[in-house]
């Protein structure tokens, strides 16, 4: 099969594994047992759950049915078809350049022996592996089949002891990638259980239907796999599925476990249980909310002791302590708190999930011994069972018992850290999850949970719709302030460990020899009689310096000049020299620094005669130099490029293949079409001419599929690892379109919109469309279905789509998946958002119509990647993108020298991130406040422009003057002020306020005449005045 397994997952995994079952420590030695291999075979069982698929799935990524993995002291044997084998080939030489993990052995089925012969070699290793007498196995596991019974009865003679809790352990703690994933399952969760759970039970509630629990927990379902709009963008709802059935339970009868299944029972206006579990990619999550229906203040009550506990749990689930140590001191806090409570409450509160839902060996029980780790993800699920509240909705007269039940999904973080709510984004608080159903009269009364969630009034709704974007808001903010302390801490931590590689790296000066050794030198004539001679067999110029013939290569002269002068002509060569170079070729290293160098050489000849050669001489130089540069252009052309292996061509007839497509860049002068064909280990692109391109599924980075709906051209794109060669050029971008639309449109030619021919037009043109977006859907899904999801195509989301520009032109960005994209232009535009440490917007101001985005990548040394032009409407939309894809953003309103910038970063990364890192990007809200304040009592005070100017114009007795003109001012605005308030109207508030400026005029025009004629400047005070004067007057005549 296809090369689609992640070698570096496996690798890292397969170590730990290994760690773990040779470690002395007694917590392990515990686990595994003592035994001396270990086994994991897979049936064609569709079973949900399992060691063995979930063993599987860590290892490989994927499940592999009729596979057997047996793992040896310093071998692992794999037996499985040859389809899977050509899946795990890859594997192979990443665990050989690992001499600490055992070598790979894998075997091709024998379905002729029913597979005898094999399961005897691997036997035969189990035995040579350590004592060879303990299989580890999965105990549980109950796969059927001819291979799975045959592999049993040939195990049957060796000791078996159940490894279960061993592996649960081992592969509790998840990495990077799988925390990734897990995050994307609590997102999608989140997002049902608040669109469409929450607002299913507020409508049952609200119109009092009659929906029995089973079928609300089928329409939950439903909506799930069917309802498009639930799904989060970035999430393919192809990999999505239920970890279980939802469970609503209310009426009185709960079960406070995952096994139960939602009864058949009509949903009861009281306390109603909902848990819903969501998986993607088969990593898991989980939430379990309880609503209420006019809950009684003791129900109200108990709930809030309830969430204080949870937080309790929280605080103590860190980092190395003791699972049961983290039930104690929640069972502690409720018999501190509410004793009486002790008796109801969970008898664990939580587990480990991941790939399988609940590691039954990992509960947060009084009974779990091992320690929590970083890394570990748990359902935190704790609640009481068995209340009873006789005034409740739940209760009423017949006292029927009720239930709390509150979960999420957590991660554990450091030692010193709580576990972090991974499902935060579902609220828990009363106020989010209580209906009150009061009569009109009590609305004044009615506490404000009720309006939260069934107001339908305008004002109502206009409120509650302010204080929801408030609080998405604040959550935006705490949520980018904790982003910002991670990547601070770990830009930090990469760099400083980056420290010892991080030399700049200089261009050194390539060092040609033009003869190894003097016998080679040529015979020429011009070379015995000390003329200038040039070799263009080694590349060479062999001049005459002190009577010896001295060579130099091309490589060393920096550029030539000829002069002609009279009857004389002059040749002056450059050399390049230590220290010498400035600009691009700043800092050149040299092979021999200390030698002694030739800076410049000149040569002088007259014309005619047999010795002026200098011209000849001149032209051959040239030449060699053009093709020399030439040569060690292509060479830098192919610096980096990575050899591909051999396409490995399908022979089946019916391989996925697009007809008719054109290729970007173009393979030669002018476009042509071709065909692309999928085969076993890439897709080959053919011409009609007979050019081919190869692209291999382990060599493709991003790979998209780009529908028609908007766009002239429908294509699929490969953004590749290594660059390839197309055209003689190196691409790390291949594209293949096809057109789907008139680029170009006639309008010369008189339309009317009711013509016949142009709606047939139309209408052919959208059936092209739907044509080609089902051809190239139908061979992207074919790839995906063949590389086993590895060469995963991502769509752009065009409804998150926004215009900028990344080069040249506006053009349309959209999002996908993992990337921020522009396909259709060219050259494309990819921005990979796991290589993003920071985003920053520049020019974000209130009266600017666009502003820029800046990309900082994790790699300080490259360059950072802006878009610019972006309208100002599209930038909340930008920002929340970017919060959900968990990317820190600032925003400011100057543009900044990114390259000053990073040279500063990279020139010392400690001193930089020791006095606070990225956050002098961030804005100061205090600073912002207090300046604000400051401005804003500033524009208050009144301050006429007038009187400014005197004061720049006049001295000493203006300040007397100044004062007494700012007190009747005050004295005026405060008449004015009391006037308005006695309650006159606009008309002679409006009269008496044009009356007041008369007077004023008239009054400055007389006290600035009588000044001026009792005070004037001296010639020093005039010469001095500052000439910055805000005034809009004349400038007054001055004697001097």
């Amino acid at each position: 099969c296809m090369a689609s397994v992640d070698p570096a997952a496996f690798v890292s995994r397969l170590e730990r594994l290994y760690s773990s079952w040779e470690s002395e420590e007694d917590e392990d030695r515990y686990l595994w047992g003592g035994v001396d291999a270990l086994a994991a075979v897979v049936g064609r069982d569709e079973v949900l759950y399992s060691k063995s698929t979930s063993l599987q799935n860590w290892m490989f990524g994927y499940e592999l049915t009729d596979t057997l993995c047996v793992f040896c002291a310093n071998e692992l044997h794999i037996l499985t078809s040859k389809k899977k084998a050509d899946f795990l080939r890859p594997l192979e030489p990443a665990l050989k350049k690992r001499s600490d993990l055992p070598d790979l052995r894998i075997h091709m089925r024998n379905k002729g022996d029913g597979d005898a012969q094999n399961f005897d070699s691997v036997l035969s290793a189990i035995k040579k592996s350590k004592k060879g007498k303990v299989v580890g196995v999965f105990m549980k596991d109950k796969f059927t089949g001819e291979f799975v019974d045959g592999w049993n009865d040939s195990l049957s003679a060796l000791k078996q002891v159940d490894i279960s809790n061993a592996f649960a352990y081992v592969s509790s703690s998840k990495d990077e990638a799988e925390i990734g994933l897990i995050k994307k399952a609590c997102q999608v969760t989140c997002t049902v259980f608040s669109k469409y759970v929450k607002k299913e039970i507020v409508t049952i509630v609200d119109e009092e239907k009659k929906v029995k629990h089973s079928t609300l927990a089928d329409n939950i379902d439903h909506a799930v796999t069917e309802d498009s709009k639930l799904i989060p963008p970035g999430i393919d709802s192809d990999q999505i599925e239920m970890c279980y059935s939802p469970i609503i339970q209310s009426g009185g009868n709960y079960q406070l476990k995952f096994s139960t299944v939602s009864s058949d029972e009509r949903l009861h206006f009281g306390t109603i249980i909902c848990c819903l579990g969501i998986r993607y990619k088969s990593y898991c999550s989980n939430i379990v909310r309880t609503m209420f229906v006019e809950p009684t203040q003791e129900m109200q009550d108990n709930y809030s002791f309830l969430l204080s506990v949870y937080a309790k749990v929280l605080e103590s689930l860190k980092d190395g302590v003791r699972l049961c140590d983290v039930y104690s001191s929640a069972l502690q806090h409720v018999e501190a708190e509410h004793p009486e409570l002790k008796d109801h409450f969970t008898r664990n509160i939580g587990f480990v999930t991941g790939i399988e839902f609940r590691e039954s060996s990992l509960l947060i029980s009084p009974k779990t011994t091992l320690a929590a780790r970083k890394g570990m993800v748990f359902n935190v699920n704790l609640g009481f069972a068995g209340l009873t509240s006789p005034g409740s909705s739940g209760g009423g007269k017949s006292g029927k018992p009720y239930a709390l039940f509150v979960g999420d999904t957590v991660l554990v973080e450091g030692e010193d850290q709580p576990a972090l709510e991974l499902t935060a984004v579902s609220k828990k608080k009363l106020s989010s999850i209580a209906i009150f159903l009061g009569d009109a009269e009590d609305e004044n009364n009615q506490p404000p949970i009720s309006e939260e969630l069934l107001g339908t009034a305008g004002t109502t709704v206009l409120e509650n719709r302010t204080r929801n974007e408030m609080a998405a808001e604040d959550r935006r903010k705490m949520h980018q302030t904790e982003l910002a302390r991670q990547m601070n801490e770990e830009a930090k931590r990469r760099l400083l460990e980056s420290k010892g590689d991080g030399a700049v790296k200089r261009q050194k000066l390539s060092s040609h020899v033009a003869y190894k050794n003097s016998s080679l030198l040529p015979k020429d004539q011009d070379v015995q009689n000390h003329r200038v001679f040039v070799d263009r067999k080694y590349e060479a110029l062999i001049i005459p310096i002190h009577g010896i013939a001295t060579p130099f290569h091309i490589s060393t002269m920096k550029n030539l000049s000829k002069i002609e002068e009279g009857s004389h002509t002059y040749l002056r060569i450059n050399f390049f020299y230590p220290g010498g170079s400035l600009g691009r070729s700043e800092g050149l290293v040299f092979p021999n620094p200390d030698a002694t160098f030739v800076k410049e050489i000149s040569f002088r000849s007259k014309h005619g005669g047999s010795l002026n050669n200098l011209a000849h001489v001149f032209t051959l130089i040239k030449e060699v130099q053009k093709k020399f540069k030439t040569r060690e252009a292509e060479k830098r052309e192919l610096e980096g490029y990575v050899e591909q292996d051999s396409l490995v061509l399908s022979t089946t007839k019916g391989n996925p293949r697009l007809r008719d497509l054109y290729m970007r860049p173009v393979l030669g002068s002018r476009r042509v079409q071709g065909t692309l064909e999928a085969h076993t280990n890439g897709v080959r692109y053919t011409t009609l001419k007979g050019d081919r391109v190869d692209v291999l599924y382990n060599n493709i980075k991003h790979a998209f599929f780009q529908p028609s709906k908007g766009e002239q051209i429908v294509l699929l794109h490969f953004n590749l690892k290594h660059p390839i060669l197309a055209g003689k050029k190196k691409n790390r971008d291949i594209q293949f379109y096809t057109e789907v639309g008139e680029i170009m449109t006639d309008l010369g030619r008189s339309q009317h919109m009711h013509d016949r021919d142009d709606l047939m037009a139309e209408q052919a043109e959208r059936e092209l469309r739907s044509k080609l977006d089902t051809a190239f859907d139908m061979f992207r899904k074919k790839i995906e279905s063949l590389t086993q999801c590895h060469a995963e195509f991502e769509k752009p989301f065009r409804e998150l789509s926004f215009h900028g520009v990344p080069f040249r032109s506006t053009v349309l960005l959209q999002p996908t998946t993992n990337c921020l994209v522009n396909l259709t232009d060219q050259p494309p535009f990819i921005i990979t958002l796991d290589e993003v440490e920071l985003v920053h917007f520049e020019r974000v101001q209130f009266h600017m119509r666009n502003f820029d985005m800046v990309f900082v990548f994790k790699d300080y040394k490259k360059k950072v990647a802006m878009i610019s032009s972006i309208p100002m409407t599209s930038l909340d939309s930008i920002k929340e993108w970017f919060n959900s894809c968990d990317i820190k953003y600032t925003e400011g309103i100057q543009s900044l020298n990114w390259t000053k910038i990073l040279k500063t970063i990279n020139d010392d990364p400690e001193d930089f991130f020791n006095s606070g890192g990225w956050s002098f990007l961030d804005p100061n809200p205090e600073g912002e406040s207090d300046d604000d304040e400051n401005g804003s009592s500033e524009s208050d005070e009144y301050n006429p422009s007038d009187v400014e100017e005197e004061g720049d114009d006049i001295s000493g007795d203006s300040d007397e003057d100044y004062t007494s003109l700012s007190e009747q001012s005050s004295e005026s605005d405060y008449d004015e002020d009391s006037e308005e308030e006695s309650g006159k109207d606009w008309d002679e508030l409006e009269e008496e306020a044009k009356q007041a400026d008369k007077e004023r005029v008239e009054y400055e025009e007389d006290n600035t005449d009588s000044r001026m004629k009792r005070k004037r400047p001296l010639p020093s005070q005039g010469a001095n005045r500052s000439s910055g004067s805000s005034s809009n007057k004349k400038p007054k005549k001055t004697s001097r």
